[in-house]
């Protein structure tokens, strides 16, 4: 009998413990469409990923959701980098990920010696559709820090986070982009910032971009040394890459959402790399090449 009651308990404590789990975890996708009148009435498809308890928290008021506006790359749906939105999503965040280039949009033209290579159109139409998005959202979910936000992007992407970054720098709490390759790093040092790198022969950082050791340690920045390919970085990559960005990704969001004491922007807060190769500020020897 007394067995029996034990074997109760532990059946009611793991569906309980299931039940929590599963709840906490859960997370809500989809895509809504706004139209921009002041751009012809041009749509901005925007996709959402958010824990359903924590949507239902910030509905009731209780919680304000920290904001990830995630940038695609170009060519790639803003739908591609789900691996990356369920990091933020299941950390709490609402992660926001807009459409910037349309079937109808003119090519990008890359044009060496002009200003990031004659793409800072695409990348200027990147920022005015992140302004445009977090305005109309902020009418869905008002309960969200909209005025400080997290900025992620992968490749063009990744440069649309860093102009959003260097032009609105008071408006952003945190960036992490995933190989970046034509606008330099803000190293002013108002936020942390977090940036995986490929190893991969085609896909080279313009002279400039990534700051060496030294200007890395002062600023906070934490650059990492992947291996993978450039295009290894979306969800259609491998499954060992997407979980190394993902254990990597987690482990700095955990470290620079605490609010238990100021932030070291003196060294890296990540030590357990795991499968990834860390470039740790200060080490000559494992700094970026820039090419």
């Amino acid at each position: 009998m007394k067995r029996g009651i034990v074997v109760l308990l532990s059946l009611i404590l793991l569906v309980a413990v299931g039940y929590f789990t599963a709840s906490k975890w859960a997370i809500r996708h989809e895509t809504v469409t706004f139209y921009d009148a002041a751009r012809g009435n041009r749509p901005v498809p925007v996709h959402i990923a958010v824990r359903y308890d924590k949507e239902m928290q910030a509905d009731a008021g209780m919680i304000t959701l920290p904001v990830a506006v995630l940038n695609h790359g170009n060519t790639v749906k803003h739908t591609e980098y789900s691996f990356l939105a369920n990091v933020f999503a299941a950390r709490g965040y609402i992660a926001l990920s807009p459409q910037h280039d349309l079937p109808g949009d003119p090519p990008m033209v890359t044009k060496p010696g002009e200003l990031y290579v004659g793409r800072l159109p695409q990348m200027q139409r990147g920022v005015d559709n992140i302004h445009f998005a977090l305005a109309e959202m902020k009418k869905l979910q008002p309960n969200a820090d909209y005025a400080k936000v997290t900025m992620v992007g992968h490749s063009l992407g990744g440069d649309i986070s860093m102009l959003f970054a260097k032009e609105h720098p008071d408006h952003v709490k945190k960036v992490v982009t995933l190989d970046n390759l034509r606008v330099p790093f803000v190293t002013e040092g108002k936020f942390k910032i977090l940036s995986f790198r490929s190893k991969d022969a085609q896909f080279k950082p313009d002279p400039g971009v990534v700051p060496d050791a030294e200007q890395c340690e002062k600023s906070g920045i934490t650059v990492v040394d992947t291996g993978f390919q450039h295009n290894d970085m979306r969800d259609t990559g491998p499954d060992t890459a997407k979980a190394s960005i993902q254990s990597m990704l987690d482990k700095f969001l955990s470290d620079t959402d605490s609010e238990l004491g100021p932030v070291d922007t003196k060294s890296p807060k990540i030590t357990q790399p795991g499968p990834v190769s860390l470039l740790v500020p200060g080490k000559k020897t494992a700094r970026p090449v820039a090419n």
